[in-house]
């Protein structure tokens, strides 16, 4: 074992401390996993890996589930789609509540940021107006799967069904942007946790892969 990480590592999953908090478990992962080790399917660049490394919010985390919740950054049509894109991109993250978790962190986000977000939700909102006439939250799961695999995709010189180059990469950039919000989101709820190998004690030595084979990446 490595004296210098403060938590031992193993490979198999066991049951979650719940008298830790989110952001316990959150930091205690971080420094288990290494200084500077990228949290699932986030690049330590994206804006989200901050909020995840200071838990500055998390004291908000425990009203995510209250019935009179509210969006405060978020308008109802943006955390409809925001929920869709969610549940399509990383399932089950509806029931780990990643919408209401971003909305929280948006919230004290940088005006660019937060407008980076909206764009990119915006960019989705209308590549599914598009393509088959109906708002993201409309399509059926074939319909989603085929636009999100389509942006997940790096874009080439070739790619230009309907589209010429610059939008491809376009969308494949709000694509990614996106994706680091959602998987932030989801991997540092429990459900997701519990999935990276949380105990309440121990960690991975490295994060694992995704271990949902559907997610697009």
């Amino acid at each position: 074992m490595d004296k210098s990480n403060p938590m031992p590592v193993i490979n198999c999953a066991g049951s979650v401390n719940s008298q830790l908090t989110r952001r316990e478990m959150v930091q205690r992962l971080l420094v288990g996993a290494g200084a500077g080790a990228a949290w699932p399917l986030v690049a330590a660049a994206h804006p989200i890996y901050a909020h995840l490394a200071s838990g500055a919010v998390f004291e908000e985390v425990e009203k995510l589930g209250a019935l009179d919740w509210k969006a405060l950054f978020l308008d109802a049509q943006q955390t409809e789609l925001l929920a869709a894109l969610a549940e399509a991109i990383v399932p089950r993250s509806g029931k780990a509540q990643v919408e209401r978790f971003i909305d929280l962190l948006l919230s004290v986000e940088t005006a660019k940021h937060q407008n980076g977000f909206a764009e990119s939700l915006a960019a989705f909102e209308a590549e599914s107006q598009r393509q088959f006439s109906r708002r993201f939250p409309s399509l059926d799961a074939s319909q989603q799967n085929a636009l999100l695999t389509a942006a997940a995709a790096r874009p080439s010189k070739e790619d230009s069904p309907g589209g010429g180059p610059k939008q491809n990469s376009e969308l494949h950039a709000h694509f990614e942007n996106l994706k680091g919000w959602i998987s932030g989101g989801y991997y540092s709820s429990e459900a997701g946790m519990r999935e990276l190998g949380w105990t309440g004690e121990f960690v991975f030595e490295s994060f694992p892969g995704c271990a949902h084979p559907e997610e697009h990446k």
